[in-house]
């Protein structure tokens, strides 16, 4: 049992024995404002599930909390005891805690097992006591239990049960768990773990006092660039996934494996010394993978059926006219590289190419930042009155959304692209505007 003022995020818990809609009001809060960049994961399912979705992050939270928050080893184990004891509760159908009262109703309407949410408190209970690896394949054993089964947990609440599926899922998350403990070197020293695997590091001549001692040379950078070899081998035999879900997640999952070999570069574009600095992926990068996976996502779908749409046929041709112009005038690779294509498809790359584009130029050009993001302001104000609105875009739209836009929403609407998506890449342009007020890298490392 939990001692007062223990954990932090039991501050805001209802009290054991609560109401279903109590306990689903905590977890939803806990997702959504424990940690800043849940916002965005929580988007990685439709609407219908996030409520699911939060009362799975709930219980990995609290699970994570007490393994991670809590000083005492024993008292740790402890509570990991007290929690999976919760756990079988909520599976015999009497929960107390509020966490396991909503998780309850998510286990009972999407039929999960008890395995993965007890194989995570297998990897916690083994962070206490494992401070060492000393093979590649007990290192890939920690990740069945650390990773592989948050995959699998989200692969339930989509619907899909199958072997396939589950194993794509478990190269994908064991990946991005091998990618974090790569980036994430020098701050597992300081917590005295070394995920690395020592008959790996010895093969590369490096011993475990090496690594302790952060002893960079060509002996690590061979080493990191064997890991990353490996590493990336399992990203490619996860990608399939992808194009095996919903239309819905499809964009999700694959980003999931573009921010991991993200990571992978980003150890690479940093000289490899991982014992020292801890590179990581800024929001502008973060963008340009969206819209990479975004790009992929439309040349690969087939287009829906024209339906009604708000604007009349001809001022939807002239809108993908002027995108087109816009793709052409810009004498990038990218307009012809798609010329070959069908006309529908290549109407919807140069539509999004020409938001894209004119986003940019809004955060480019000029020197007043506070004149950009109002522009960047206007921008999210017009895409989404193009996604909601019957009428016109307003005359006090930026310079060009008028002329666009009619194209792009249309594109959205064939191609099923939610708003959300374009409304990232806008977040990008925004961040990069504060990129140049960050005078060192360990401030914009902060920043990011």
């Amino acid at each position: 049992m939990l001692r007062p003022n223990e954990l932090d995020i039991a501050a805001n818990a209802p009290s054991p024995g609560c109401t279903p809609e109590a306990a689903q009001v905590y977890t939803r809060w806990l997702a959504t404002h424990h940690y800043e960049n849940f916002n965005v994961v929580s988007w990685l399912l439709p609407k219908e599930l996030h409520q699911h979705f939060y009362n799975v992050y709930a219980y990995c939270r609290w699970a994570d909390d007490l393994g991670d928050e809590i000083p005492e080893t024993q008292r740790a184990v402890e509570l990991l005891d007290w929690w999976e004891r919760e756990l079988d509760a909520c599976f015999r159908g009497n929960p107390s805690h509020p966490v396991f009262i909503a998780l309850r109703e998510t286990i009972v309407a999407k039929e999960i097992p008890k395995q993965p949410f007890a194989d995570l408190l297998k990897a916690f209970r083994q962070d206490q006591t494992v401070k060492r690896y000393p093979t590649w394949d007990s290192v890939l054993n920690y990740c069945v239990y650390s990773a592989n089964p948050v995959g699998r947990l989200v692969l339930y609440l989509c619907g899909y049960r199958d072997e396939q599926r589950q194993r794509l899922s478990d190269a994908t998350c064991t990946a991005l768990q091998l990618a974090n403990f790569w980036q994430d070197v020098a701050r597992d020293l300081e917590k005295g773990r070394i995920y690395i695997p020592l008959d790996v590091a010895a093969a590369h001549g490096l011993s475990e006092p090496d690594l302790v001692d952060r002893r960079f040379d060509d002996r690590y950078i061979n080493l990191m660039k064997d890991l990353i070899a490996r590493t990336r081998a399992l990203f490619a035999e996860g990608m399939p996934l992808a194009k095996m879900v919903d239309a819905r997640l499809s964009i999700d999952l694959e980003m999931f494996s573009r921010g991991g070999l993200a990571v992978l570069e980003a150890i690479e574009s940093a000289g490899y010394d991982t014992l020292h600095h801890r590179p990581s992926i800024g929001k502008g990068k973060q963008a340009r993978l969206l819209g990479r996976a975004l790009v992929t996502h439309l040349v690969a779908k087939d287009p829906k059926p024209a339906t009604a749409q708000p604007e009349s046929a001809d001022g939807v041709a002239k809108s993908y006219e002027e995108c087109h112009r816009i793709a052409r005038e810009s004498h990038s690779n990218f307009y012809y590289a798609f010329f070959l294509l069908p006309k529908k498809r290549r109407d919807g790359l140069a539509a999004l190419y020409a938001f894209m584009r004119l986003v940019d130029d809004v955060a480019d050009e000029g020197n007043d930042i506070a004149a950009k993001q109002r522009g960047l302001a206007k921008w999210r104000a017009a895409l989404d009155e193009a996604v909601t609105s019957t009428a016109a875009i307003n005359i006090a739209a930026p310079s060009g959304a008028a002329a666009v836009l009619p194209a792009l929403g249309d594109t959205m609407r064939r191609y099923n692209m939610p708003a959300r998506y374009l409304h990232d890449l806008i977040s990008g342009a925004e961040m990069d505007l504060t990129v140049n007020s960050y005078a060192t890298f360990d401030r914009l490392r902060e920043y990011c």
